[in-house]
């Protein structure tokens, strides 16, 4: 029996079979969130923000009213689509639904790249109930099944974007937000959309992303975080032995365990007896922690029990992760990226591992929910290393900055339940040029005026004026992109078409080149180039040697051979929050002892307080390392940080500056001649005050700032203006340098 009337009430607006559903899992009670996401979605057309914490019910809090509505009024087409950012989410969201949906008669279809196409054309041959689809394949969709559309998706009532925090204010995001605004054009009305997530910073923020400037209401749900129950530790390590060679055979015995970084040796012995998720911020990270923990195991002796998840990996062995983590008789670890953050249910966890700090606060979160479900409270382990300082290394090289962060990271939503906030792009160029070309091609000859008309009424683009658009236009014309008929109206160009040709086009971010690694008839991963025939090469927690190379067809096939080595992607790991370096700084200043700390991070703490105080860097703003050399702490997050560097090196004549460097968002090193620390910050407060300079002033001519997948298809002075806009923030420098200037003042 549910516990109150109004649980009463709503339980008995659910189909027959959830009723059931629900007494078959023993559940005495519905979830606040669940009630109130069923109230809205029952009582009112309102669209839907539903955030709580993980594992708070929120699948289900949105699909039993969907579903008991799509049971109550069977359609025959599809009635609800559910985005979400990464194929292990879709995949587990379709067991889950598919055991509800077992006897309601309503079928429910995922669709992405490692889905059969006997499932698809299944799909296509009749397509009702729910679709589950990633980005990515939506836009192929949009584009290859252009005629279908609309008898696909005519009867679409719902729409659920699932993981919201990762997508919006993102190209990814913004993309959803045009695909959708391109099928609401072609079945000719709005759908109800239902956003969830664990980790908002700004509802209000997440709310207008997701309403897309329709102007509907959203209803966001109550959040209470209630109060933290966490087992957290942090600890710390130096790394003992550099010259540890790996790629050679793992070492045995003695010898291998003086060359072990004990910082491994003490995460193995963290996960040994528990099912865990160990959690590095890179691909190249997760690599060798994998190989790493394997090699320890070899070493003693134990079983290998070490799984590994990321997106360069075959979708095989990305599923047996997924697989034995499920299960709950098999003993595994699993070291994982991102893609093990999300919401994916893995069953119950005993412990997280962390190496290094996570970069947010959001993620933080995200990763330590993976864990103390089922009522138990989460468990994360925090684990550290860095080479030991050597007595002549300069003073922004012996700050532990990993373990700052991480402390500021805990701390700040201890003290505030402080979460990032998500930044919203105003210039999205890149995802301008390929939503032109993603129109063109599923929608044939446009004139120029239609084109315009259609593109930039599209959300992410409402900042893009006319006459910007025109310039990209243009050069898209130059560049054969587009072309224009006889009658004067645009079509696909022919560069354009080897773009839309290819499966790659269809995704917003950056890819490579990719190869994929073939051992014998297994499918690997893949890797970003070819080495020549006997070179080794880390992947899959595993080191591999090249036997033989296919270049016309992009594959490699490998044998396995013992050892770990390091394997290195591009990325970009995101932005730090002013936040979390604000209260870096505080960390150092305070005496707080903080309870998480084991004894090695704490030693370590102290250590970094007393040199920051002896020092004087946290009052003192620019500290001189000695002869002309020197370093500013500013306290910035990465968008103004990058911001000040900016502003220095446009004025680095003035002060005879050069040779500017960086770490992060933690410090700015540099040669300076013909200042001090006193007469730089004066000069730059007055450069502020004075000149009132604008973010694109910064951008030196020469600079070409292309970041994004498209960006080297568009003009140079798009390409500025977006930087300007949307990577640079001129507002915080004009608070935090008076502040640094007080600290002159002062003394």
């Amino acid at each position: 029996m549910m516990s109150n009337e109004r649980q009463t009430e709503i339980f008995n607006k659910y189909s027959p079979f959830i009723r059931d559903y629900i007494y078959s899992r023993g559940w005495n009670d519905l979830r606040d969130v669940q009630c109130e996401a069923a109230e809205c979605l029952f009582d009112t057309d309102d669209d839907l923000l539903i955030t709580s914490s993980t594992a708070s019910g929120k699948t289900e809090a949105a699909f039993f009213p969907i579903i008991s509505e799509l049971y109550d009024n069977l359609c025959d087409g599809v009635g609800v689509l559910y985005i979400a950012p990464l194929k292990s989410l879709i995949n587990d969201q379709f067991l889950r639904l598919d055991e509800l949906l077992e006897y309601a008669g309503i079928p429910v279809f995922h669709w992405h790249g490692d889905v059969a196409q006997s499932h698809k054309t299944k799909f296509l041959n009749d397509p009702r109930g729910i679709l589950q689809i990633t980005p990515e394949s939506l836009e192929s969709m949009l584009i290859n099944r252009s005629n279908d559309i609309f008898r696909i998706f005519n009867k679409l009532k719902y729409v659920v974007i699932d993981e919201i925090h990762i997508l919006t204010g993102t190209d990814r995001g913004n993309q959803i937000m045009c695909q959708l605004a391109r099928i609401e054009h072609i079945i000719g009305r709005e759908t109800r959309r239902i956003g969830l997530s664990a980790t908002i910073g700004s509802c209000e923020l997440a709310a207008k992303w997701l309403d897309g400037g329709r102007g509907r209401r959203v209803h966001v749900t109550k959040s209470d975080p209630g109060r933290v129950r966490w087992r957290l530790g942090l600890e710390h390590f130096y790394i003992r032995d550099e010259s540890f060679d790996q790629s050679g055979a793992a070492q045995t015995g003695a010898e291998a365990k003086a060359a072990m970084d004990p910082a491994y040796e003490y995460m193995y012995d963290c996960v040994k007896d528990k099912k865990s998720l160990v959690f590095s911020n890179s691909r190249e990270e997760t690599e060798y922690v994998t190989a790493t923990l394997r090699q320890i195991a070899e070493r003693r002796g134990e079983e290998d029990i070490f799984l590994i998840h990321h997106g360069n990996l075959s979708a095989s062995l990305r599923e047996e992760a997924e697989t034995k983590m499920k299960d709950e008789s098999i003993h595994a670890v699993t070291c994982a990226t991102v893609t093990m953050e999300l919401g994916i249910d893995i069953g119950k966890l005993e412990r997280i591992i962390q190496k290094e700090s996570p970069h947010s606060v959001t993620s933080f979160l995200q990763r330590l929910g993976r864990s103390g479900r089922r009522g138990d409270p989460a468990e994360m382990m925090m684990v550290f290393s860095e080479e030991n300082p050597l007595p002549n290394a300069p003073l922004p090289e012996i700050m532990p900055w990993e373990l700052l962060r991480a402390i500021a990271i805990i701390q700040l939503y201890i003290e505030e339940r402080f979460i990032e906030p998500p930044k919203l792009k105003t210039q999205p160029y890149s995802l301008c040029f390929q939503q032109t070309l993603s129109i063109l091609a599923s929608s044939g000859e446009l004139t120029a005026k239609a084109l315009a008309e259609r593109v930039l009424s599209l959300p992410p683009f409402k900042d893009i004026t006319k006459e910007d658009y025109k310039t990209l236009i243009l050069s898209m014309l130059n560049n054969d992109y587009i072309e224009f008929t006889e009658n004067k109206g645009l079509i696909i160009g022919l560069r354009g078409e080897k773009l839309i040709n290819s499966f790659k086009f269809y995704a917003v971010f950056k890819d490579s080149e990719d190869f994929t690694v073939r051992c014998g008839s297994d499918e690997i991963g893949t890797v970003t180039s070819a080495l020549p025939v006997g070179d080794r090469f880390a992947l899959a927690g595993r080191v591999w040697e090249i036997e033989e190379l296919d270049i016309a067809r992009k594959l490699i096939y490998v044998k396995p051979v013992k050892g770990k080595m390091e394997i290195s992607w591009p990325g970009d790991y995101g932005e730090i929050h002013t936040r979390i370096l604000e209260r870096m700084k505080k960390v150092l200043e305070e005496d707080t002892v903080y309870p998480y700390l084991k004894p090695n991070a704490a030693a370590r703490l102290d250590a970094a307080r007393t040199v920051a105080r002896n020092t004087n860097m946290l009052n003192q703003p620019v500290v001189h390392l000695g002869g002309y050399s020197w370093c500013i702490f500013p306290w910035l997050g990465t968008r103004s940080f990058r911001t000040l560097r900016k502003l220095i090196a446009v004025n680095s004549t003035r002060f005879g500056i050069s040779g500017i460097e960086f770490d992060s968002c933690n410090y700015i090193t540099f040669k300076m001649e013909h200042a001090n620390g006193r007469e730089l910050i004066y000069e730059l407060c007055d450069i502020l005050e004075r000149e009132r300079p604008e973010p694109i002033s910064l951008i030196a001519n020469g600079d070409n700032p292309a970041f994004d997948k498209y960006d080297p298809f568009i003009p140079n002075e798009l390409l500025r203006k977006a930087y300007a806009a949307d990577k640079l923030d001129l507002s915080e420098l004009y608070v935090r340098l008076p502040q640094l200037r007080n600290k002159y003042e002062v003394k």
